[in-house]
């Protein structure tokens, strides 16, 4: 829930030789969605080109003091660094900034909406414990900070009693909500086996985040995960059931949105829930094509599934929000992949045939004949394989049944020692 009152807020990067003008530009656009998302108001920007970041006070000398007279100028409340600031630099960032600014980084931010966003228990457990695990080599450097009560961006979730504990108390937190997200993994993975047993084809949606990943999920399930055009909208996992044109039932997860530089704190704290995307049987990598960095995106979210170890999995590229695209010619969209509007039916439509198409891929073809008297069998190929074509036969009085079938269901061995 947002404050009633936004903050002022300075944002400051630093672009050494490592990136480029386009790369920077970029990053610092997108601390200020992400600023946005926090409910702050960016009042200024400041910026310095330098070989590397300065171990003391991040910026420059000068650059630090120019800082702190645009603070001054702008009634700034929090001044939000591109880069994750070590505890010496925050502390000494703080004291040239003076009383009453709070400075936090770019990964405390993230955390800080991450936090905003946690609806269910293990998320609201797995934010907890990644702020720990921010915080803990921190502590000494925060001082004063540390001690804060009122509310604010870079001020949410453990709670300030937590913040204001020695490191063995946070510790001790931390190994409390480890024991407690063990027993929830524990669940979670039985619940996949169960579904493996179940043996439903599993499919998992990825992308950047807001790419429309849930608004996909919603119009093909009718889920009601939250739709809304902010960055970290969904946090929390959602799994449905869908069915493809032939009848074949499918599972559909959506997962936490993936950005540049996300904290590694946070990909180990989510790891339970992106193993959702380890397990599937298809991805469908979501990108918002009417984004101008959308490519960038398209890098992020792929070596982030290469970190995932998800290799072997057949990936389905979705190109969204086709309504949005100003310059369809910057989209070059593979014949392999699709370009749709999640927001228009008729191209909705096409996904579903596409998963399809795509699953056939890795599927076995088979050709049986069923007797009029087989009709459990008839049902359960209609739902749990892709059936392309049924015909009745009057003269042998049975069903004649083309269709793919996963390898490893248990109908496939079934269906290929009768097939014709």
């Amino acid at each position: 829930m947002k404050n009633q009152t936004q903050e002022r807020v300075i944002l400051a990067g630093c672009q050494t030789k490592e990136r480029d003008d386009d790369h920077f530009l970029y990053s610092m656009e997108e601390l200020k969605s992400l600023t946005n998302t926090a409910n702050g108001k960016v009042v200024a920007t400041i910026d310095q080109k330098k070989v590397s970041i300065d171990p003391a006070t991040y910026l420059g000398r000068g650059k630090i003091e120019e800082l702190s007279l645009l603070i001054e100028e702008k009634e700034a409340e929090v001044v939000i660094f591109n880069d994750e600031l070590s505890a010496g630099q925050i502390r000494n960032i703080s004291s040239i900034c003076g009383e009453g600014v709070r400075v936090i980084d770019r990964t405390q931010l993230i955390l800080d909406i991450f936090a905003q966003r946690a609806q269910s228990k293990e998320g609201k457990l797995q934010v907890e414990l990644a702020q720990l695990n921010y915080l803990l080599p921190r502590l000494m450097g925060r001082g004063l900070a540390l001690s804060r009560l009122g509310g604010g961006i870079g001020t949410r979730g453990p709670g300030e009693t937590q913040l204001e504990t020695d490191r063995r108390h946070i510790r001790r937190r931390m190994d409390e909500i480890k024991e407690q997200l063990s027993t929830i993994v524990q669940h979670r993975k039985q619940y996949r086996e169960r579904r493996k047993e179940n043996q439903i084809i599993q499919i998992a949606l990825v992308g950047y985040t807001n790419a429309g990943k849930s608004t996909i999920l919603n119009r093909l399930t009718a889920a009601e995960t939250l739709e809304q055009n902010l960055l970290f909208a969904t946090l929390d996992p959602t799994t449905r059931k869908m069915k493809l044109p032939s009848g074949l039932n499918v599972l559909l997860s959506d997962t936490v949105g993936f950005i540049q530089d996300l904290p590694t704190t946070l990909i180990a704290a989510f790891r339970s829930t992106l193993e959702e995307v380890r397990e599937a049987d298809l991805i469908l990598h979501i990108i918002d094509a009417s984004h101008e960095n959308f490519a960038e995106h398209k890098k992020t979210v792929l070596k982030l599934l290469e970190g995932l170890n998800v290799n072997e999995i057949p990936i389905l590229t979705v190109y969204n929000k086709a309504d949005l695209v100003e310059d369809r010619e910057n989209v070059f969209v593979h014949s392999s992949e699709l370009l749709i509007s999640a927001k228009k039916p008729e191209q909705l439509k096409m996904l579903p045939e596409k998963i399809e198409e795509f699953l056939k891929q890795e599927m076995n073809h088979y050709s049986t004949e069923l007797g009029s008297d087989e009709g459990k069998l008839l049902s359960r190929i209609k739902t749990e394989t892709i059936l392309v074509k049924q015909t009745w036969n009057e003269d042998t009085e049975s069903y004649t049944c083309l269709g793919y079938v996963h390898p490893n269901h248990s109908l496939a061995h079934q269906l290929n020692q009768r097939n014709i």
